[in-house]
């Protein structure tokens, strides 16, 4: 069983980098679930993201991962990895390398709580079907430029949004009925999407070079950072419910911590500095975030 977590721990930090370092704030068991449904998203962030494959092979590929989650068993996700192992969709080898160890992932998944399991599940499905609905609106390489803040917001709301309302519901198992446990569900989405949109800001250039424009031309780039600001304030009411509602320290430090790192790259994107947050200041943020929530380092 620890043999399996490590593996799966190993994945993470292969694969991620600010979750990678959140997710070890976590109590368990909410540490592993938590863990699992992120490479979970991941896999389908890698084939909707697939650049050896064209529009139509990433709506296949999408398909094939929904089907597997309906029946996540060793036979249908070894059938899964065959196919994403002998014919490789990414040119990041160690999201490659993910795909190849997707029994794993399912492995873990089926020795899940059965409510968290199905959990899971039920979001990384509609996810993964929104971002075969925005494939669906690109051309043939893929290659799409949204033309609206509708269109934009619709699809922060399928890759990361419906994460945040996967996590409020991990985190509603572990918490006592309460006002403040409710009002979760209020910000969960935003907490999700202002995390995004800052992804959005800081990788434009990036992604444009590999056609995909989320930046709608005719919104104004400060109009966008308004409403990531207004998101991450959104994420901090959500950690300070957590913690009225009697969340664990680790808890609220998890998702303080991203919250903060987002809010300190938007002042580089906004001060023309930069869009990357130096490790020290990421060392420092980590300090800050586990001391807002009281946890211990």
């Amino acid at each position: 069983m620890n043999d399996r977590r490590e593996h799966i721990a190993d994945l993470l930090q292969r694969t991620s980098r600010t979750f990678a370092l959140a997710i070890p704030l976590l109590p368990e068991p909410l540490r592993h679930e938590v863990g699992v449904g992120y490479l979970l998203f991941r896999i389908a962030d890698t084939l909707e993201d697939a650049e050896l494959l064209g529009r139509d092979s990433r709506i296949r590929e999408l398909g094939r991962f929904i089907e597997l989650l309906g029946d996540p068993s060793d036979a249908a996700a070894a059938e899964a990895a065959q196919v994403w192992r002998e014919s490789p969709v990414s040119t990041e080898t160690e999201y490659n390398r993910l795909l190849a160890e997707t029994g794993a992932v399912c492995a873990e998944l089926r020795g899940l709580d059965p409510g968290a399991a199905e959990l899971l599940k039920r979001h990384v499905v509609r996810s993964t079907l929104g971002m075969a609905e925005t494939l669906r609106r690109a051309d043939n390489d893929a290659a799409f430029e949204f033309g609206t803040l509708d269109e934009l917001r619709t699809y922060c709301y399928y890759v990361a949004g419906i994460v945040g309302e996967m996590l409020t519901g991990l985190f509603h198992r572990s918490l006592k009925p309460s006002p403040a446990r409710d009002a979760l569900a209020a910000d969960a989405a935003a907490f999700g999407e202002g995390l995004q949109l800052v992804n959005i800001l800081k990788d434009a250039a990036d992604d444009a070079r590999d056609g995909r424009v989320y930046l709608p031309e005719a919104i104004d780039r400060r109009q966008v950072i308004a409403i990531a600001r207004e998101n991450l304030a959104a994420a901090e009411r959500y950690a300070d419910h957590l913690t009225a509602a009697g969340a664990e320290p680790g808890v609220v430090a998890f998702v303080t911590l991203p919250r903060i790192l987002a809010d300190a790259t938007l002042d580089l994107i906004q001060q023309g500095e930069g869009v990357k947050v130096s490790r020290d200041v990421v060392a420092a943020k980590v300090a800050e975030a586990l001391a807002a929530a009281g946890a211990a380092p």
